[in-house]
């Protein structure tokens, strides 16, 4: 198999909550915050890969460590195989131009004063692409087009406030796909759209890492979207991933009862008659990480092993691992119970 186009290993993120001057005084320790801790995984030409999991898991500090807006603590993220976690100054610029990120929100992540010509046209400025105004110009119609607002010319000069949010979404993935990236964040693309024009993001999302074998990244808290569209998904819990395989393995077999909860609120046919599992309480606070498994307090099927011993990631039980398959490859959970859990 050729090497991933991003490989993330062992990946860590913490952070130190800031003291007030009187715990400073009284020389109190800062507490430290691990919102990723130790994740590995990889996306390849072509492929899309889910992070799946609650607000508050780790997944978009996890998109902001390996895209190097925020420092990794430790760990190791390779793109195309060159180690980029020590990156700086123009290497680093350069990096940007094939990695490149979707927020969430196309209403905060366009700028109200420019207009759409201005927006996807930025990306090309800031990096001295195209020979004048002319030649930016038509790149910035033919990345229009690609995602499907045409014609180009009745957009280009419109605000964002004269745009509707699904049409927002679509400039801002133009304008990332203006420096012709290989690798994209999809920081929860659709979230803040309405149902009507979700389908319509993601499939052209579908698209582009098809016609264009664009590695996608994409963040979502929707384990039924991630069925949908996502080759693999690793599923995070409290800054680490609990499973991971084929979208088919995950959502069709799942052996962390983490999983199994948030499949179970998924209201499709498919899963009609199928108990409801509710989870107890609230996700623990990060500061404050249980002991052993960090999911037993709120685990519906915990014995007292699982307060005891932190699971790692393993190879479900009756699966056949080709020897051709990256580590991450095949499907795995950190479970003590992974193998009663089987569907």
């Amino acid at each position: 198999m050729n090497a991933p186009l991003l490989e993330v290993r062992d990946l860590t993120t913490v952070f130190e909550t800031p003291r007030g001057p009187i715990q400073a005084a009284r020389r109190v320790p800062a507490v430290a915050v691990t919102a990723v801790d130790g994740v590995s995984f990889t996306v390849s030409e072509g492929e899309l890969v889910a992070l799946v999991g609650e607000s508050g898991s780790g997944k978009t500090t996890t998109a902001q460590t390996l895209l190097q807006m925020l420092p990794a603590t430790s760990g190791e993220v390779r793109f195309r195989g060159e180690d980029i976690s020590a990156m700086t100054g123009k290497e680093l610029r350069s990096l940007r131009r094939r990695m490149q990120v979707v927020y969430q929100d196309p209403y905060e992540s366009l700028d109200p004063r420019y207009t759409v010509r201005r927006t996807v046209a930025e990306p090309l400025v800031i990096h001295g692409i195209g020979d004048g105004r002319d030649e930016r110009d038509g790149i910035v119609r033919a990345a229009l087009e690609r995602v499907g607002l045409t014609p180009a010319e009745l957009f280009l000069d419109r605000y964002p406030h004269q745009l509707s949010g699904g049409q927002r979404q679509r400039v801002s993935i133009a304008t990332a796909l203006t420096l012709e990236p290989q690798l994209l964040v999809a920081d929860e693309p659709v979230s803040m759209l309405d149902v009507s024009v979700r389908a319509g993001v993601l499939e052209l999302l579908d698209k582009l890492r098809t016609e264009f074998h664009l590695g996608i990244l994409m963040i979502t808290h929707d384990l039924s979207t991630a069925a949908k569209y996502a080759d693999r998904i690793a599923v995070m819990y409290l800054g680490r991933i609990v499973e991971t395989g084929t979208a088919h393995e995950v959502t069709r077999d799942p052996r962390h009862p983490y999983t199994q909860a948030l499949l179970s609120v998924v209201p499709t046919p498919a899963r009609a008659g199928v108990k409801r599992m509710v989870l107890k309480g609230e996700t623990p606070n990060a500061t404050a990480i249980p002991s052993g498994c960090r999911f037993h307090p709120r685990c519906p099927v915990a014995v007292d092993a699982c307060a005891a011993t932190d699971p790692v990631l393993e190879p479900v039980q009756g699966t056949v691992r080709a020897l051709d398959l990256l580590p991450d490859h095949g499907h795995q959970a950190a479970c003590l119970r992974q193998a009663e859990l089987a569907g």
